[in-house]
């Protein structure tokens, strides 16, 4: 059986299986020392076995033909053929890199990649055509990247910013920001654009996303062949693939899910009371959960669960304290590593920037949950893909926070993968981590077709929970009361459902290989997802609309119009929903915005925009009563409201008005606070002081 990576001679060949994680593998170049070892070179007096209690003894090797020496005038005899000389043509370094593990390697990840370009067509063409999907996510995302290569290049702190919600400014710390892959993707976003570097990653994740579960896979799987699939199973699943579209910190975060589990593994056999040497494992592994800290903080919440899962049972032994010292090596080393992060949300929840409104979050558990047992249903991809037959078993619940199926075809290998796999306790493990992550992704309620049950009720903030559902009991851990979305989940079980379908198609190869290939291509037609066809597209770039604001480098405030300050966690009176290119084109602009859209919108820095005249003039002309508007910020009266707004034009500065969407209320308080209209491009009116 081959270790991790699968170099040497007959890594595809079955292995024998082992009960534990840590068991697994072989060193590299296991095979070879095994043949070396069988009876060394011709002379070194090899034992022959012959018949029974007796062997043979070869003291020297036969002697070596003669050859006859050539007959006068005869030809010379000519010199042997030659491979071609097309490998001297490449330098030595490179050679040994196309041939050795690292190219091998390199090459599987190209082959992920390339698989996962093709399953998600046509998410590629959006690079090469400069567009976006025309959501608001994704306009964030945009700005996310231009924002983090801003702050590193001006050495300003990324986890606060005046540039949106100007001019107060808001805290970021529990924000979607990917601090870590905004810095790693800086190359890119200064050539290129933010905009590139969206794209790319989104592009690039399920490849990526694919060979980190193929290295776990190795440590677990007898064979190449098993642990290819198996990464395939997790980075191509239709649940991946739908992260990577449209919620791209949770598909960059699930990278993480087989590199923590790894690492955790490949930690328990350095520390597993074979000699120690854990010190370089426990630093791998902190500073793969600190890196998927700075990624996301849900994806995280995954990751820890998967590395506790994989620690927790190691840990009661009677080596406990030299294995605990391991677990909190790593632990510390995770810390120091995700540091900035760390202290950017403690810094954000001393501020009460951390609360959310418990109601709304009880509903989201309710309601973000997903269906039994469409949980285990047909990808709708195939059914996109005509196969309309399969429409009654497939997974019809919304799609608004991913397609939260693990999929007909993994589901029924994982549990094939689990029968050939009995003897294993690791096979049990690995179901129990699958179902379990199937039942939190139920969320709060059972939902079974069109029906919903509530069994053991209780009511929480308004709102009735099932008090045998798992996910009830989830978010009341300290700390998890924010992780809202039960269908998340999903995405954590998935990597064991691979793995153990990774079992599955190993034992397919060897005992039914007639079986394996309308199996790969059932799977096949359930991989990937094509986006959704009710979200339109938009630009990366609007030059006419926005090249004045360009040449104006005063850094005045744009307000865009639908006017709203807007959280993941939505509160009330956030104002409009704001048109999604608003904060795309603040990257290339690079005038603060009045608009902002944050994972968590803090209620103090709402209650600040709301209290502001203009602000509050501009939400009551798109349709918030006047008489709250009026009270929430001290004036009692329309006319001091607009002389107050006025005021505030000149004092933060606004200097650009971009109208999305014209509305008569809207124009009405422009005019009444010193606006006019100036030009239109690209469908939106632009108006500026009327003293400029």
């Amino acid at each position: 059986m081959q270790g991790a990576g699968g170099q040497g001679p007959g890594s595809d060949a079955p292995g024998g299986a082992t009960d534990e994680w840590g068991e697994a593998g072989e060193p590299e170049g296991g095979a070879l020392a095994r043949e070396g070892g069988r009876g060394g070179g011709w002379g070194s007096g090899a034992g022959v076995r012959g018949s029974p209690g007796r062997t043979a003894t070869i003291s020297a090797k036969p002697p070596a033909p003669r050859t006859a020496p050539p007959r006068p005038g005869a030809p010379a005899a000519s010199p042997p053929a030659r491979r071609p000389g097309w490998r001297r043509l490449i330098p030595a370094p490179g050679r040994a890199l196309a041939t050795g593990p690292a190219g091998r390697h390199l090459a599987l990840l190209a082959c992920y990649v390339t698989v996962g370009i093709a399953v998600t067509w046509p998410r590629a063409t959006y690079l090469v055509e400069g567009k976006l999907q025309a959501t608001r996510d994704a306009g964030v995302y945009v700005w996310d990247f231009w924002w983090m290569a801003h702050a590193v290049e001006h050495l300003t702190n990324p986890w606060y910013t005046r540039s949106i919600v100007a001019p107060a400014g808001v805290q970021l710390g529990y924000h979607a920001l990917m601090p870590l892959e905004g810095v790693l993707m800086m190359p890119v976003t200064l050539l290129f654009g933010p905009s590139a570097s969206y794209n790319l990653l989104s592009i690039l994740t399920p490849g990526l996303m694919c060979y980190a579960a193929y290295r776990l896979a190795r440590l677990w799987l007898p064979t190449q062949t098993g642990a290819v699939f198996a990464g395939a199973f997790f980075g191509l699943s239709s649940v991946m693939a739908w992260h990577a579209w449209y919620q791209l910190n949770l598909a960059a975060g699930a990278v993480f899910l087989p590199l923590a589990l790894e690492a955790a593994v490949r930690l328990r056999r350095s520390a597993g009371g074979r000699g120690g040497g854990w010190g370089r494992q426990a630093v791998i592994l902190g500073l793969v959960l600190g890196a998927s800290l700075l990624t996301d903080q849900e994806s995280f919440v995954l990751v820890l669960i998967v590395v506790l899962a994989a620690l927790v049972p190691w840990l009661v032994s009677r080596a406990w304290r030299t294995r605990a010292l391991a677990a909190a090596a790593a632990a510390a080393v995770s810390v120091l590593v995700a540091s900035p992060q760390i202290a950017a949300m403690v810094a954000q929840t001393r501020s009460g920037g951390a609360t959310i409104p418990a109601g709304t979050v009880a509903t989201d558990y309710v309601y973000s949950g997903s269906e039994f047992p469409n949980v285990f249903g047909v990808s709708p991809r195939a059914v996109r893909l005509g196969l309309a037959w399969l429409k009654p078993i497939s997974y019809r619940g919304p799609i608004l926070d991913g397609v939260l199926t693990f999929g007909l075809v993994l589901s029924v290998l994982a549990v094939v993968g689990l029968v050939v796999s009995w003897r294993r306790r690791s096979a049990w493990q690995l179901a129990a981590l699958w179902l379990a992550s199937a039942a939190l992704a139920l969320g709060s309620v059972l939902k079974i077709g069109t029906h919903t049950y509530t069994p053991f009720a209780q009511t929480w903030h308004g709102v009735r929970l099932s008090g045998v559902m798992p996910f009830t009991w989830f978010v009341q851990i300290p700390g998890m009361a924010g992780f809202r979305e039960a269908g998340r989940l999903t995405m954590l079980g998935v990597l064991p459902a691979a793995l153990l379908a990774g079992a599955a198609v190993d034992w397919l190869r060897r005992r039914a290989a007639v079986l394996l290939i309308p199996v790969l291509v059932a799977a096949a037609l359930e991989a990937g997802w094509a986006g959704n066809l009710a979200v339109a597209t938009m630009p990366t770039a609007l030059p006419a609309l926005d090249r004045p604001l360009a040449a104006d480098h005063s850094g005045s405030i744009v307000v865009d119009v639908p006017f709203g300050v807007r959280g993941g966690v939505p509160l009330t009176r956030e104002g409009g929903a704001f048109d999604p290119e608003a904060q795309v084109l603040a990257t290339a602009d690079g005038h603060p915005r009045a608009v902002g859209y944050l994972s968590r919108l803090p209620e103090g820095t709402l209650m600040s925009v709301r209290r502001n005249a203009f602000y509050a003039g501009l939400m009551s002309a798109q349709g918030q009563p006047r008489g709250l508007v009026e009270s929430v910020t001290g004036l009692h009266s329309y006319t001091a409201l607009l002389a107050a707004a006025r005021a505030d034009v000149r004092r933060m500065d606004i200097g650009w008005v971009i109208v999305w969407q014209r509305s008569p209320d809207v124009l009405a308080y422009l005019a009444r606070t010193g606006f006019r209209f100036d030009y239109a491009a690209d469908g939106a009116w632009v108006y500026r002081p009327a003293a400029r």
